[in-house]
């Protein structure tokens, strides 16, 4: 039965997502608003859930949705914090400004999700058209003649079918629609483990999010709302023995060793470390008959880069665009699924081919070398890598040879600077 054959067949809802997460809930509201049905599921009962293990960060290329959901203004309220950084690296620092009598650099926001998960959540309940259903989780698929058509659910009152057109799987990496779809995952070692914990009273160089490129070891601090701090370290597994053996004081041990390292003993902690020691980057086909899967259940990245919230919101605001009419049947939808995987194939294929190669825990390689050493020198080169850094251009454009000349003559012209101080220096 194709998608087609099956459109007269009567169902609860033109979709049902199983996720009310970022990815989750803002499908809801988009498609919603595109006159689909839709029935967001959630597994915990709780309206005030959220996600702990994140990097409390949206690159400004999530900007678009937050404003096409309307959250611009309540995040703002909440105390979000624009998502300007300052990377290390050991040419320097890489500061993007904007350029003088320019515009502002693109911005989102750092916030804790803690604050995100029920403002975007109850955003999605209030709209015409989504009924929110908290302690559903999905236990089946409902499927006819190989297509999905529907899902099984437990409830408090046993277990229920719930039919539709669509099944989006919003339900994170090891999502449950994809183990019932048969979707498998493309698993990419990740050699760096992470723990990540929250301060209050942390001041950041420029009151801006610091990147530490430690070559291989990474970390992270984030400002967020509430006043509170976000600070992470991923080293290189090499370094997990050792650090297993005393967390607390590895942490801290860590941190104090980071180039102007912000004073983590003046400051206060407000939660406890937590981590994982095993985070592969995976991806998935992001349909299938019947299926289409969104923000961690299509992708993960490596969580150094901060993009899984921004992926989560962009994947989702493309999946509206593509199946928004043919959701309600007006339409094809099998072809709209397909113009969805291609769009998320090329917008973040790219990234996560370079982000699985740097979770290698390698040292920059001389493309990384050219660029970042450039980007320490010079305020052009370094806006451009604030672009590719959240997320506006790809790979291509970050290395489109316009932008490797330019890198080259910066750097040349640094040498040649360094060779006549050098010269002088000799003299005198």
């Amino acid at each position: 039965m194709t998608e087609s054959e099956s459109a007269g067949y009567d169902y609860d809802y033109d979709v049902v997502i199983s996720g009310a997460g970022l990815a989750g809930s803002a499908a809801a509201i988009l498609l919603a608003r595109r006159g689909v049905r839709v029935a967001l599921l959630e597994r915990r009962s709780d309206p005030e859930a959220y996600k702990a293990l994140c990097t409390h960060s949206l690159q400004a290329s999530a900007y678009p949705v937050l404003d096409e959901l309307g959250l611009v203004p309540a995040l703002e309220k909440a105390g979000a914090v624009r998502s300007e950084a300052r990377w290390y690296t050991r040419w320097g620092w890489i500061e993007p400004r904007a350029a003088p009598g320019g515009p502002e650099l693109p911005y989102a926001y750092n916030v804790r999700r803690s604050t995100l998960d029920p403002l975007i959540r109850s955003r999605a309940a209030q709209t015409p058209g989504v009924d929110l259903l908290l302690g559903h989780p999905v236990i089946g698929l409902v499927r006819e003649a190989g297509r999905t058509t529907g899902v099984r659910v437990s409830t408090a009152q046993g277990e229920r079918e719930i039919r539709a057109r669509l099944v989006v799987g919003a339900d994170g990496k090891d999502s449950a629609v994809a183990k019932f779809a048969g979707v498998p995952a493309r698993l990419y070692e990740n050699a760096r483990f992470g723990y990540l914990a929250q301060f209050r009273n942390l001041p950041l160089s420029g009151g801006v999010g610091q990147t530490w490129f430690l070559e291989p070891d990474m970390a992270y601090a984030f400002p967020n709302d509430g006043g509170v701090t976000v600070l992470a370290v991923l080293p290189d597994k090499k370094r997990l023995p050792a650090f297993r053996e005393d967390l607390e004081g590895s942490f801290l041990d860590f941190v104090r060793a980071l180039p102007e390292a912000p004073p983590i003993d003046s400051a206060e902690r407000v939660s406890k470390i937590t981590g994982t020691v095993n985070y592969p980057l995976h991806s998935r086909r992001p349909t299938a008959p019947g299926v289409a899967f969104i923000g961690d259940a299509a992708l993960t990245g490596d969580p150094l880069w901060g993009v899984g919230c921004g992926w989560a919101l962009q994947s989702a605001r493309w999946l509206a665009e593509a199946v928004g009419s043919s959701a309600t049947g007006q339409g094809d939808l099998d072809r709209s699924l397909a113009v969805y995987a291609r769009r998320h194939r090329r917008e973040l294929s790219g990234h996560q081919y370079l982000g699985a190669d740097f979770a290698k825990a390698r040292p920059f390689n001389p493309v990384e070398r050219l660029m970042f050493s450039a980007a320490a020198r010079d305020e052009s080169v370094a806006r451009h890598m604030h672009l590719f850094a959240s997320r506006l251009i790809g790979p291509l454009r970050f290395l489109n040879p316009v932008a490797l000349a330019r890198a080259s003559a910066v750097n040349l012209r640094h040498r040649g600077a360094a060779l006549s101080k050098g010269q002088r220096n000799q003299a005198v």
